[in-house]
């Protein structure tokens, strides 16, 4: 995050997303980081994003596997699956979740070996909330997925699609 900014100074006016007819859209955060993921999911809620955290891209995946979302926000550098290898299974899986990659440290090689990752956006560290809200709408909204249209993943076993 830049400076100290309190978090009501760096939220926009009508910072709401449209989905006012619709239920809100769901988004999933994976961030090690654990104030880095507090203050993300309250940005985000506070603008009418219902939101999950989780600490590493394994808890990620096994909440990709509970609970349908509309977005996932990850880091790359965590813990046992990193962000690459978590975007790897659900490529893997055929999900066309939208994601955004918000790291210190773009894993540019591993894109240009990947193209079939698909990202929808790419957020370096540090961001503004501004920055944030503004690329979550423009892949919300990007992607042309209403927020009823939430799916579950497929049920992967253990065993199958490991990377």
């Amino acid at each position: 995050m830049q400076g100290n900014e309190s978090l009501a100074a760096r939220e926009p006016a009508g910072a709401a997303v449209p989905c006012s007819t619709k239920p809100p859209c769901r988004i999933l955060v994976a961030d090690d980081d654990s104030d880095l993921r507090r203050l993300n999911a309250r940005v985000l809620k506070r603008s009418g994003y219902e939101v999950d955290t989780v600490e590493d891209g394994a808890a990620a995946w096994e909440a990709l596997q509970d609970k349908p979302f509309n977005l996932l926000i990850t880091d790359h550098h965590m813990p046992g699956l990193t962000g690459i290898e978590l975007v790897k299974k659900l490529r893997a899986a055929n999900m066309d979740l939208p994601v955004i990659m918000a790291t210190g440290k773009l894993p540019a090689r591993e894109l240009a070996k990947n193209p079939s990752l698909q990202l929808a956006a790419l957020l370096p560290k540090p961001f503004s909330f501004h920055e944030l809200l503004e690329a979550v709408r423009n892949v919300l909204h990007g992607t042309g997925r209403a927020c009823e249209q939430l799916e579950l993943l497929p049920a992967v076993g253990d065993g199958a699609n490991r990377l």
